[in-house]
């Protein structure tokens, strides 16, 4: 099912790995149905293993084979990553969240 957002939200890809990884160890295909639950569409492995693979090339995250999956998790420039954007995500968006709440009261 395809969702038109109105913008293109591929920019939040690396983003949601990090903050997905920051709260528990994952492979690939657990990644992309995280995000697909948040997103309404789950990206496909064309979009999900070059961004996770661009990642570990950065250092921002680490791969464990185990058996014929790769668990990735977060290392410790990942971390600080992620907190530096999660810090960023609440300055540049959170008046918008804050919008969206009160629209629900």
């Amino acid at each position: 099912m395809k969702h038109d957002h109105g913008c293109d939200m591929r920019g939040m890809l690396s983003f949601q790995v990090l903050w997905l990884l920051s709260k528990k160890e994952m492979n690939g295909e657990q990644l992309a149905g995280e995000i697909g639950k948040r997103r309404g569409e789950k990206p496909k492995a064309g979009t999900i293993y070059p961004a996770l693979k661009d990642m570990k090339s950065k250092g921002l995250i680490k791969g464990d084979k185990r058996g014929k999956i790769i668990v990735y998790s977060l290392t410790p420039e990942g971390k600080k990553a992620v907190m530096r954007a999660k810090e960023y995500f609440c300055r540049a968006f959170g008046d918008i969240l804050k919008e969206r709440s009160s629209l629900r009261s």
